[in-house]
This record gives structure tokens, sequence and C-alpha cells, in this order.
């Protein structure tokens, strides 16, 4: 049976995981390690012991950034000025997401049954995240009730397929969809 990590422990992996997952937005998940280390302010030998392989370290974050993206949803309802303002904000975060996980498939590509697990993960935590938001959306008068939470998913990550390719705007799809959303009563 593992131990529990103590709260130092917590925190230093925590502060591991979002350094990896910016340094993968900004490079992708082929990035040098020395360079997570480095964003982290820790050497190469505490990312190592915290995660011995880089599928290791892959999978951590793409946990770690469902659970914050799933996480994220109630708190933007909460503190945003509309439920349509949430759902777009958590889309923003979505998108951050999708980038970071791409080059994921590669990693795995041996490993079906982790990519699975890992699948399931996302729909299981981010779904119901996205359909908490879209019901407020629709119960606002804000948003289309026709659009189904997988579906906009969907939809957002085709947008981001691309995202690689510096002449290609993906946020900027994302936006033109999400503002497709809007009941036609709301304007845009």
């Amino acid at each position: 049976m593992d131990k529990p990590k103590r709260a130092d422990a917590r925190r230093n992996e925590k502060a591991l995981l979002d350094a990896a997952a910016a340094v993968f937005v900004a490079s992708g998940v082929d990035a040098p390690v020395r360079d997570i280390a480095a964003k982290a302010g820790v050497g190469m030998g505490t990312i190592y012991r915290h995660f011995p392989t880089r599928a290791d370290l892959i999978i951590a974050v793409f946990r770690h950034q469902v659970d914050a993206c799933a996480e994220a949803g109630p708190a933007l309802l909460a503190s945003s000025e509309s439920p349509y303002a949430a759902l777009a904000r958590w889309i923003d975060l979505f998108v951050d997401f999708l980038v970071t996980k791409h080059g994921l498939a590669g990693v795995l590509q041996s490993d079906n049954a982790g990519f699975e697990a890992l699948h399931a993960y996302f729909l299981d935590h981010l779904v119901p995240a996205c359909g908490e938001l879209l019901a407020a959306a629709v119960a606002a008068g804000e948003v289309r009730a026709e659009v189904a939470p997988l579906d906009l998913m969907r939809g957002v990550g085709n947008l981001c397929i691309g995202a690689d390719d510096p002449r290609y705007d993906a946020r900027g799809m994302v936006k033109l969809l999400i503002a497709g959303l809007r009941c036609e009563t709301m304007g845009t």
C-alpha cells in the first residue's frame, strides 16, 4: 500500500506538472526534460524521481490537466459575468489542454490499453464539466439547446488539429465556433 505523499511533495509534483504542461504547450511533448526542470526550478533527478519515463510524465500531465480543466467549470460559473462567458473561458482552458495533448498518441502508440484508459478518464471528467457549463448557458437563454457537450468538445478538438502550424489560428476558429453557439436573440 502506498503511503500518502507529504504536502510539500504534492506541491513539488504539482509545480513539476504545471511546468511540464507549460513547456509542452510551447514546445510539444518532445521538449527536453532539462527545459521542464529549468521551468520548475528543480534538478533533472527530481523529475526522474517523480516520473521515471517520459511517458509517465506525459500521462501525469494529461491527468493533471484533465483534473484542472474539470475543476475549473464550477469556479468559472461562480466568477464569470454570465454562463456563456464561463463557457467561453472554459473552452480556452480546454484548447490549452488539447494543445498540450498533441503528441500523446505517438508517445503511447505501443500501449493501446493505456491510451484507452486515458481517453476514458478524459471523457469521464470533461464531458460532465462541459455539460454543466452548457446547461447553465442554455438555462440562461444564452446558447442553443441542441448542442451536446461531447459534440462541442469534438468540434473544438477538430479545430485544434492544425494548431502546430503557425499560419493557422486555431483559437480564432474556436472563438468563431463558440460565437456560433449564441442564441440569435443574444447577438454576438
